[in-house]
């Protein structure tokens, strides 16, 4: 399995704990690709749900996943800044056909001011317990919650200043 190429066009695939699919970005496109790092940018995707409801995004965003890290980051130009909704999930893995991530439940959301919410804590807890989350992912998760706000604090990363108006920049480059 190789990695998708800068300008390749993929679809990205959540599931849950369980194996099911949690939800389907039909199209974003490739802005870097290695092992270790994919970013991607869209606009105007449509989003299948995993009940087969569909609705599409409302503006662009660079999406960003590790493949060491514990979580991904999507950042989103609206038009009072950037907005960031991250993601505690597996991480991810290419496999020819999709970007592929599990989705734990726990989010965070970043406002244009770098202040922060932490969203599902109640589903997370729920999805813990139905799902029988080993105890060894509840620590992992918990410790790159822990990580992922330490970048949120120190702007590091997709948080650093101009990182998400950078990479929309080379993404145009390729929707004109």
């Amino acid at each position: 399995m190789g990695i998708p190429r800068e300008g390749d066009k993929i679809q990205i695939h959540s599931y849950k704990h369980n194996g099911y699919i949690h939800r389907v970005w039909d199209e974003s496109t490739v802005l870097k690709g290695s092992q270790h790092c994919i970013i991607g940018g869209n606009d105007r995707t449509v989003v299948t749900e995993s009940d087969g409801r569909t609705w599409v995004t409302r503006e662009p965003a660079i999406c960003y996943f590790h493949a060491r890290h514990w979580f991904n980051i999507i950042g989103m130009l609206r038009d009072d800044g950037v907005y960031y909704y991250c993601n505690i999930s597996s991480p991810f893995v290419w496999d020819d056909e999709a970007l592929k991530y599990i989705d734990y439940d726990l989010d965070v959301k970043v406002y244009p001011d770098m202040t922060y919410t932490i969203l599902d804590e109640d589903e997370y807890e729920q999805h813990s317990k139905e799902m029988n989350y080993p105890e060894v992912i509840d620590l992992i998760l918990k410790k790159n919650l822990e990580t992922l706000l330490r970048w949120i604090r120190q702007k590091k990363g997709p948080f650093a200043p101009e990182f998400i108006d950078e990479w929309y920049e080379r993404y145009l480059t390729y929707v004109k």
